[in-house]
């Protein structure tokens, strides 16, 4: 979206493409301020999706009482690689 070359004075047409670059910055302004607040929303909700299952994690590793490495093993095991090992 950028006009004024090309038309009489080079002073004119520099201001010009200035009006039009103000113009299009504006309107990428405009619009870019409706997708921030929802990617806010969107980060908020994914931080709390997050937190709630860091929250249940912890629940069920001291309901179960298991390591990190015994949980490994059991995905391993219901995943059926267990036969394949990691490294």
């Amino acid at each position: 979206m950028i006009f004024g070359f090309g038309f009489g004075n080079p002073l004119i047409s520099l201001l010009m493409l200035i009006g039009t670059s103000l113009i299009s910055y504006l309107i990428y302004r405009a619009t870019q301020k409706n997708n921030r607040a929802q990617t806010r929303a969107t980060r908020a909700e994914l931080r709390n999706f997050y937190y709630e299952q860091r929250r249940r994690a912890r629940e069920l590793s001291a309901q179960f009482e298991l390591t990190d490495e015994e949980i490994e093993q059991k995905i391993d095991q219901e995943i059926g690689s267990s036969d394949h090992p990691r490294d």
